[in-house]
């Protein structure tokens, strides 16, 4: 294997004998070994906990140098795939899986799209409601009954601006309970990340003044639909709660765009 590749692995129009052909650049030699890695260990070919074979022999095993190696288990590492220690006993271990570093991965992720403005605001309440509105259907044929204690005790009440941190928390937690009765670990991991980045959009104390209570009124309709075990209403009121909050979301990201360009 090559050790110096064109960096370079855009596809990018070439020319040959007068003919435009399109072809994909050869990627880093440490690219193709950590993509080879990871791909082993997603497919399960190495299990969490496995160590690896050490630097040496992947090294014979791809036909690439010490540095190369170390280059790619460096970017597995730092993907929350492997994790390195030194020692006798060392070596580079594959890493249990953690739906928080899936978490924490989607939240940078969509954080730096959204504050680079390739993802708007509305994208990401669409984006919302296509998770939550199925998720409410199954917290309603799956809740159990200590969850509909907690839809209970979770709704929002009340809109004094004093306590406005207090039922913004509070509006979170229900979306988080709700979740957490659906019965579908991936929803939370992929719907939490979302609720981060619209808290950096949404400037609370820009709500209308009758918005926390008609957060609370929808969370009602959502935790009596759930507590009858009700999917259609379940889903229908998380509609319309949604639509609710999006109305506003939207309204203060303009008023919020307005004012940075004036």
């Amino acid at each position: 294997m090559t050790e110096k590749l064109d960096n370079d692995d855009a596809s990018t129009p070439s020319s040959t004998a007068g003919r435009s052909i399109g072809v994909r650049r050869v990627e880093p030699a440490y690219r193709q070994v950590s993509n080879q890695l990871r791909e082993l260990i997603v497919t399960g070919e190495f299990i969490p906990g496995e160590r690896l074979p050490i630097e040496a022999e992947l090294g014979t095993l791809f036909a690439v140098s010490r540095s190369t190696v170390r280059e790619a288990l460096r970017e597995l590492s730092t993907q929350n795939l492997i994790r390195t220690t030194r020692g006798i006993h060392g070596g580079s271990f594959i890493v249990e899986p953690d739906p928080a570093h899936l978490h924490e991965m989607i939240e940078r992720s969509l954080g730096h799209l959204a504050g680079a403005d390739a993802l708007s605001v509305a994208d990401i309440l669409e984006a919302r409601a296509l998770l939550e509105v199925p998720a409410a259907r199954l917290a309603a044929e799956r809740r159990t009954e200590e969850q509909n204690v907690l839809l209970s005790g979770s709704e929002v009440i009340g809109s004094n601006s004093e306590y406005r941190r207090t039922f913004y928390e509070g509006n979170v937690h229900f979306h988080e309970v709700v979740l957490e009765a659906s019965g579908n670990a991936l929803l939370k991991v992929m719907t939490a990340p979302i609720f981060s980045v619209l808290s950096t959009r949404f400037h609370r104390h820009a709500a209308p003044a009758d918005f926390w209570g008609r957060v609370s009124d929808d969370h009602a309709e959502i935790s009596s639909a759930i507590h009858d075990q009700d999917p259609d209403a379940a889903a229908a009121a998380m509609h319309l709660h949604l639509e609710h909050l999006g109305g506003v979301y939207l309204a203060i990201d303009r008023a919020a765009r307005a004012e940075k360009n004036r």
